[in-house]
């Protein structure tokens, strides 16, 4: 792998992204898309682009990713944990700025299983007396 490539792998609930960062002008590919185009419009480019605002690296980073799995809403989230994971792998002095604002933190929310016996993870069958 060349040196001016940096990887790192961002996760939220089922969503994984593999994120490559190369020095570059700020423009983001995601699974060979661009971001705006993949995302479409409800999903907002400021969950993206934070990690580089934090850090003071805005549009000095090319971003290739390749998301699996989860829905559009853990997928920019995931990508927004990969980012933030290469920029570390950038620089180490951006560790502080990236945990203060919670980028790093991997959030471990994710379905609840459903329990046999039972209607869902929490719902239960509606108990009769007679």
């Amino acid at each position: 792998m060349a040196q001016d490539r940096f990887y790192a792998t961002g996760k939220r609930k089922n969503a994984i992204a593999r994120v490559w960062l190369t020095p570059g002008s700020g423009k983001v590919v995601v699974n060979k898309m661009d971001a705006d185009a993949y995302f479409g419009g409800t999903f907002k480019t400021q969950k993206i682009e934070k990690p580089f605002k934090i850090t003071e690296t805005a549009e000095q980073f090319d971003v290739m990713a390749t998301l699996k799995g989860g829905g559009k809403s853990a997928q920019v989230d995931a990508l927004s944990h990969g980012i933030s994971r290469a920029l570390l792998e950038v620089n180490s002095e951006n560790r502080l700025p990236l945990k203060r604002s919670g980028l790093l933190t991997r959030d471990p929310r994710v379905k609840e299983r459903k329990k046999y016996g039972q209607k869902g993870a929490r719902a239960k069958f509606q108990f009769s007396k007679r």
